[in-house]
């Protein structure tokens, strides 16, 4: 809801329909570079779905904000001793990076001729193909398209609510923010969008100036005022988006001191507030009056229109969508000419195209036909689909760095997993090598908690050995399950156990997207648990049908992942008590506590270690069972040029999809 003001020295916020007072607070963000963890729920080894929507809380209970009273700017800065923070042009200092550390091996011919078999040929052919537009654009075709595929039609065009990696595909093109985070997960704010960034020696106030040629896809300026706007709608507790107000939430209040000059007010001194200035913006003019009538900025006619054809501050716009089927993003000219003169670099193509493409296998078929130009690969796909002649006419494959890890979860507040011998013994009954040989194909590493081994917060001298419950052995699966009281009393074979005066079966329902590659690792689990007496019932679901159960909490286990945060600080949205996305209920008070000490120490060393021990911790309760981790296997044109890899795969970072050009 837009913030009516009582006064200039006291502002408050009243949400309608509610009786409570509630301070606004803008928090922007960019949601090609969304924080937060992705829930990966939609396809198999493919593009997934982002978690968003937690069961709705009652907003009579909420005041986000507390009532505040911004200083004067001359005031802060007398006090602030302020001091410079980066604004960085992310593709000019990957270009730089990659002409001192990474110069190609081979030429982008016999790259191209080049047949992937080997970790060695794919060093190679990367190294080509992952080069960089010259820095003038020569040579580049500005006038051509690329055709990409989408696993999921899009649930909304508004980047305040992405749900999925679908709308966050889309929102990386469209979408306007201020900051970003490089592929070694370093923030920095965007030179197109920020002429400065400045902190306070207190880190109690960040100072951003943002550029003056900036406009809306409608030609509308782009101003603070928009900032602000933005912070304030997503702190209105009507609109359910947990992931994009994790952070948001930390701040105290925003302020838009002129069209231009900004400053972040944050609650308290901490080694995560960089973090908090990373939120989608919105324009201002084109919601500030519907928001009053229609809060959820979905249901109203109005806001159902600008689904349609949304008012865009990125770099492209939409021009067609046909539900079910493509969607066609263009180049804007106002993105980067203004007054007949370029001030920011043309975007490499001249359109995006999208088709909405659910099957893994129809993905496949539409890279090898020339009809798509890139999509990610499946285990299976990569070792015994992407191999002769069909593939490699259009194509050629690569794999690089991810840190997005798979497994299944469990619902804490059902009888058959409150207590955590039981977890244990799930993971224990499963043949993980199994799984990871046969139907992996041996191409993802186990999984021993929530951080990946190659990152800086994964424990280096773990207390007891991470694996423990990474290796199948039924007997102590067994010993658990009869210690936690769940025995075959009755001789029929399934274990039970009296719950509130009842003889209770250890039956219980396993949710998973219908992907042929999950069903089957959901089926051995199935198979496994039979050995020892318990019952699984593996149920395929639609993938937004599975996503609205887990956002209910309504469900005993399910089959998900999750992709790598900015900062290990996201993961507190997932394992701290009550949290949005704590879909299990997980709740352990020394892991709440070890967050809350990670976000307040300053030196990355003690922060890793922090973040460790929180990794021990949640292993040793096994919310999850830990299946796998997962790098990162593309099919790409061979027209295409300059991708490059991150934790966050080839797209989801800074400059991330802005490299991909075609000579």
């Amino acid at each position: 809801m837009p913030v009516r003001f009582r006064s200039r020295s006291m502002r408050w916020a009243r949400i309608s329909n509610c009786s409570r007072l509630a301070i606004r607070s803008p928090l922007a963000g960019i949601p090609w570079l969304v924080l937060g963890l992705l829930l990966l729920l939609s396809s198999g080894c493919g593009r997934s779905s982002v978690t968003q929507q937690p069961t709705p809380k009652d907003p009579e209970q909420e005041v986000l904000l507390e009532p505040f009273d911004p200083p004067a700017l001359s005031e802060l800065d007398a006090k602030a001793e302020w001091e410079d923070r980066p604004v960085v042009d992310s593709l000019v200092m990957l270009r730089d990076w990659k002409a001192e550390h990474d110069p190609p091996l081979v030429t982008v011919e016999q790259a191209l001729a080049m047949r992937n078999e080997s970790p060695e040929d794919n060093t190679k052919i990367l190294s080509a193909l992952s080069q960089l537009a010259p820095a003038d654009g020569s040579g580049v075709d500005f006038d051509d398209s690329v055709s990409r595929a989408l696993a999921q039609d899009l649930r909304s065009t508004n980047p305040l609510l992405v749900s999925s990696v679908a709308e966050n595909e889309i929102s990386s093109l469209t979408s306007f923010g201020l900051f970003s985070f490089d592929w070694k997960m370093v923030p920095h704010a965007v030179s197109d969008a920020v002429v400065s960034w400045q902190t306070s020696q207190d880190r109690m106030y960040d100072k951003v100036v943002l550029r003056r040629d900036l406009v809306w896809s409608d030609g509308h300026p782009i101003t603070a005022h928009d900032v602000v706007f933005s912070f304030q709608t997503i702190m209105n507790p009507k609109l359910d988006v947990p992931a994009v107000r994790q952070g948001t939430d930390k701040l105290r209040w925003v302020e838009a001191y002129d069209d231009y000059t900004l400053v972040f007010f944050q609650k308290e001194a901490t080694a995560t507030n960089e973090w908090n200035l990373n939120f989608p913006v919105i324009p201002k003019h084109i919601y500030e009056q519907s928001i009053q009538e229609d809060p959820t900025l979905m249901t109203s006619e109005y806001h159902q229109q600008l689904q349609e054809n949304p008012i865009t501050g990125g770099a492209y716009e939409m021009v067609r969508r046909i539900r079910g089927q493509e969607i066609v993003l263009r180049r804007r000219e106002n993105w980067y000419m203004r007054d007949g003169k370029q001030v920011r670099d043309k975007p490499y193509f001249a359109e995006m195209r999208f088709r909405i493409l659910e099957d893994v296998n129809t993905q496949l078929l539409a890279l090898k036909a020339g009809e798509i130009e890139e999509t990610e690969l499946g285990a299976e796909q990569w070792q015994t689909q992407t191999s002769g002649d069909d593939f490699y006419a259009y194509n050629t494959k690569v794999t690089g760095k991810e840190w997005t890890f798979f497994f299944i979860g469990y619902n804490l507040n059902t009888p058959f997993f409150e207590d955590k011998r039981v977890r244990q013994a799930m993971s224990l009954a499963l043949n993980h090598e199994e799984m990871l040989r046969d139907l992996c194909f041996g191409l993802y590493q186990p999984c021993y908690g929530m951080f990946h081994p190659d990152s800086w917060m994964y424990p280096q001298s773990p207390s007891q050995p991470l694996d423990r419950f990474n290796h199948q052995d039924l007997d102590a699966a067994e010993k658990l399950l009869d210690e936690a009281g769940w025995t075959d009393s009755d001789g029929d074979g399934i274990r039970d156990k009296e719950i509130r005066g009842r003889s209770t079966p250890f039956e219980f329902t396993l949710l998973v997207s219908a992907k042929p590659d999950r069903i089957a690792i959901c089926n051995l689990f199935r198979e496994n648990l039979d050995t020892i007496g318990v019952k699984c019932n593996v149920q395929p679901l639609e993938a937004a049908v599975m996503q609205e159960r887990v956002f209910k909490k309504n469900f005993q286990a399910q089959f998900s992942g999750w992709g790598a945060g900015a900062d290990p600080y996201t993961s507190e949205n997932i394992f701290g008590t009550d949290k949005e996305r704590n879909y299990g209920s997980y709740s352990n008070p020394q892991v709440d506590a070890l967050f809350d000490q990670g976000m307040k120490e300053y030196d990355r060393d003690k922060r890793g270690a922090i973040y460790g021990q929180i990794l021990e911790l949640v292993t040793e309760d096994q919310p999850y069972t830990f299946l796998y981790s997962r790098s990162s296997f593309y099919g790409f044109n061979k027209k295409l040029r300059g991708y490059n890899f991150s934790p966050r795969g080839p797209f989801h970072y800074g400059p991330g999809i802005g490299a991909l050009w075609t000579p």
